[in-house]
């Protein structure tokens, strides 16, 4: 569907935009930050957030297939060594940024200007892969998303699971205790699988209304000169951060913080590992979690869990090096 700027359509997508930005920086949704809690807690609540938000787009896809009002969808692709590769650049870049691309996001509505340099490695990145990866083009699969082929038998399912996470998220924020009912309310909504609940509902409008929209997919685009609505996009993308930057500010996270050189390097460097990580996939992370897990394409659970599985590696290896200069400076 074309985007008009002055449509009702791109005014509702301009506003789930916004509540999309603004549910990342309040879940502090980022896949680096779900591995550290996994590695350094031992809980997954972050980690399975983000599968939730698979769930909830893969959801909505099959409701608007079943009702026959679903846009053309991307192609899936075929996996390979390939895959193991694109998904270890991004788990290594968002390790050296400090955060996947959602994070980044939350960063940034933190206060954290450094962060504005992600998209732009990301940017270079896509650039300046090809003649690193010259011949290398992932296979394009012919046949059409097992999860939409199955639409007609997941409907149900789908539909209440979608019910008892409500009325499961309701009794949380409305039970007793001592604080007053916003209070608790604020708690719940911006639980980890709440907020990523937000960001898969919001992100499936905004798929039905405008198609694909995502930051990394403008970038990549841009970088191959084939970027359509780049416009219309872009303006989507802003509002996407200033609905962080509005999440910082309401919880308080807000502060204006000093920009540093090795920080502006390590975002630069992190976007542009996570470049080259896309376009050999392709897609960011943020695709791959919204749109090629929730269609069921296998490269694209492939990709996460090496992305994950470096990511986990990387913070391991980082900890073990930095433990005797701890004991050093202890000493």
């Amino acid at each position: 569907m074309p985007i008009v700027v002055a449509s009702l359509a791109f005014v509702v997508a301009v506003l789930c935009a916004g509540v999309m930005g603004y549910a990342i920086q309040r879940g502090a949704t980022c896949t680096v930050a779900a591995v550290d809690e996994l590695v350094t807690q031992g809980t997954s609540r972050r980690l399975l957030g983000l599968v939730e938000a698979a769930i909830w787009v893969a959801g909505g896809l099959v409701i608007a297939e079943t009702l026959h009002v679903l846009p053309q969808m991307p192609v899936g692709y075929a996996a390979s060594g390939w895959t193991v590769i694109g998904g270890a650049l991004l788990g290594l870049g968002g390790f050296v940024n400090g955060a996947c691309v959602f994070g980044a996001i939350a960063r940034f509505g933190a206060g954290e200007w450094a962060y504005l340099l992600t998209p732009l490695g990301f940017y270079l990145g896509c650039l300046s892969v090809v003649p690193l990866f010259a011949g290398v083009a992932p296979v394009r699969l012919v046949q059409a998303s097992p999860v939409l082929a199955a639409s007609t038998w997941l409907v149900v399912p789908f539909l209440a699971f979608a019910l008892w996470r409500i009325a499961r998220a309701v009794r949380a924020a409305l039970g007793s205790g001592e604080a007053h009912w916003h209070e608790r309310v604020a708690m719940h909504v911006w639980s980890p699988h709440a907020a990523t609940t937000v960001i898969g509902v919001n992100f499936v409008v905004l798929l039905l209304l405008v198609g694909g929209w995502a930051y990394t997919d403008v970038l990549a685009e841009l970088a191959r000169g084939m970027a359509a609505s780049v416009g219309a996009r872009g303006v989507l993308a802003l509002v996407l951060l200033a609905g962080a930057a509005l999440g910082g500010w309401t919880a308080g996270r807000f502060r204006n913080r000093r920009i540093a050189a090795p920080q502006l390097a390590r975002c630069l460097v992190g976007g542009v590992l996570m470049g080259w990580g896309s376009l050999l996939l392709p897609g960011g992370n943020d695709g791959l979690i919204l749109v090629g897990m929730p269609l069921g394409w296998p490269y694209a659970w492939l990709a996460i869990a090496t992305m994950c599985a470096t990511i986990a590696i990387a913070q391991l290896v980082g900890r073990r090096f930095a433990r005797p200069l701890d004991d050093d400076v202890v000493r």
